[in-house]
């Protein structure tokens, strides 16, 4: 497999079709408390978006919006089912902590569920620590907040 890196916007075509695996998805994993969580994941403002793709095949997504003036969040992380486990979602945050860095963040945060057991063990993996819940996600039990210096 040959992977390819593009860096872009949410207007781009293949990050919105992406999403929207994304979303059937947590839809799923997340049952009654995806109406809490999909109004947080809106997508028309993001302006920091990276692809993935399998020669033409877009096949990963991942976004960082600010935070604050020292933190970028990551967002909307999602890889293809048929493709997890190839090291595309390490390389996915790998280049989106090198763009937060680029423009100047000190570190990523971020919300995933404790529902979600890859997503938690991807973000350990790739340096990330837990961090008390923060904004809309204090006092909400699913949710596990992570944060990395870059």
């Amino acid at each position: 497999m040959t992977f390819s890196i593009k860096r872009t916007d949410s207007t781009d075509p293949d990050f919105v079709e992406l999403v929207r695996h994304l979303d059937a998805e947590l839809s799923r994993i997340n049952g009654s408390d995806d109406a809490f969580y999909a109004q947080f994941n809106k997508i028309d403002k993001i302006n920091h978006v990276v692809l993935i793709y399998d020669n033409d095949r877009p096949i990963a997504c991942g976004a960082i919006k600010q935070f604050s003036n020292t933190a970028m969040e990551v967002k909307r992380m999602f890889t293809l089912p048929n493709y997890r486990g190839k090291g595309t979602a390490s390389m996915l945050l790998k280049e989106l902590e090198k763009w937060a860095k680029e423009l100047d963040y000190k570190k990523c945060v971020l919300e995933t569920s404790a529902r979600q057991p890859d997503a938690l063990a991807l973000y350990r993996k790739n340096g990330y620590q837990v961090i008390s819940n923060y904004g809309q996600y204090i006092g909400v039990e699913n949710s596990i907040c992570f944060e990395k210096e870059i």
